[in-house]
């Protein structure tokens, strides 16, 4: 890996560090005018979003006493909440920064199910990528949180793959609004949704009108795939998809190299949690992008943020590089609050920080 310089914003993986430099050579393209200048087009930019859709239950409280019944904490309760997770929260985050955005996946008929439509509630002006399974649960993650702490995870939800049907109807969605679209994000939870027929089927309508196509994906389903834009893998993902160990900078290096290859992606961009992140490109170049982050409190999510803002990044015509780099930074955002939850334009903004 290359040395990483102190004031140095993103470093080339090589012998030494090179400038910063935009795909068209310009070596301020990475600064916070030009991160600002792509922040503001946004707007323009419209995503749909398919993928596992998931309903998250926060309970909050404090822990005073161990109880008597069995050696765990009791938690007085102070507060619940509903968010939306998963596939939703990429969606709720792309219109958090700005953009434009759709939704499809599937739920349950049960109460998860409206209560996840209701967290929605006005931020989509049609229903008609959301498709109702009565076979299945909603898929719901309960937390529990004590002092900043998570205590216990509890979830519902099932795992098989959707029927024939509701995987038809989610296409035919995806074909009416793919001559909108200026990116396709996938959000693989592995609760179903994502499937070899769907991603092929997806892949091939992204391509007859050259949408990109972003996946977060699962290690089991890696060879789904093949032929996507970009895969946003974490390091353990990334090393465990190319049968390597250990996550370290030689391992990561060739776990990047490896998996663009195998699948013949455009990029792959690894999040490596503190150490920040590291993108490997087709022509060969890979660059470190050390963390943003000034504290972490909490993870949960911030996979979503990422995709969200890359996806946001591309359609604004900036290059993956570029992208990463946002991505990065609304990344070191998010990992500061508890929780699933959401980047504002105006807190990336001045994320980015001074001319």
């Amino acid at each position: 890996m290359g040395t990483i310089r102190k004031g140095d914003s993103i470093t080339k993986r090589s012998d030494s560090s090179l400038p910063s430099a935009d795909s068209n050579g310009k070596s301020d393209a990475l600064s916070p005018k030009a991160l600002r200048q792509y922040l503001q087009r946004f707007p323009q930019a419209s995503i749909l979003v398919v993928g596992d859709l998931i309903l998250d239950h926060y309970v909050m409280g404090r822990v005073s006493r161990i109880s008597p019944e069995a050696p765990v904490p009791v938690v007085h309760v102070e507060s619940e909440s509903l968010r939306l997770g998963g596939a939703a929260n990429v969606f709720n985050n792309i219109l958090a920064l700005g953009g434009k955005a759709d939704l499809c996946g599937v739920i349950g008929s049960d109460e998860s199910g409206r209560l996840l439509m209701k967290e929605l509630g006005n931020k989509r002006s049609s229903r008609g990528g959301v498709v109702i399974d009565h076979d299945r649960p909603t898929t719901r993650k309960s937390r529990v949180i004590a002092h900043n702490q998570q205590i216990v995870r509890y979830d519902i939800e099932g795992r098989s793959e959707l029927k024939v049907a509701l995987r038809q109807k989610i296409l035919r969605y995806v074909e009416s609004r793919i001559r909108e679209l200026s990116c396709i994000v996938v959000s693989d939870y592995a609760k179903g949704v994502v499937s070899p027929t769907l991603m092929s089927d997806l892949i091939r309508l992204a391509a007859l009108r050259k949408v990109p196509v972003i996946v977060d994906p699962k290690v089991e389903h890696f060879s789904y795939y093949k032929g996507v834009t970009v895969l946003t893998p974490n390091h353990l993902e990334a090393a465990q998809a190319s049968g390597l160990h250990g996550d370290n900078d030689q391992t990561i290096d060739e776990a990047g190299v490896m998996i663009r290859q195998r699948l013949g992606c455009q990029s792959v961009l690894i999040t490596r949690g503190e150490k920040g992140m590291s993108l490997y490109e087709r022509n060969g170049a890979s660059w470190h992008l050390p963390t943003k982050a000034r504290q972490v409190y909490d993870v949960t999510g911030a996979g979503d943020t990422v995709i969200a803002t890359l996806a946001l990044a591309l359609a604004a015509g900036a290059s993956i590089k570029t992208g990463a780099v946002m991505a990065n930074y609304a990344a070191g955002i998010v990992v500061g609050m508890v929780g699933t939850a959401t980047v504002l334009p105006k807190q990336l903004s001045e994320a980015f920080g001074d001319e």
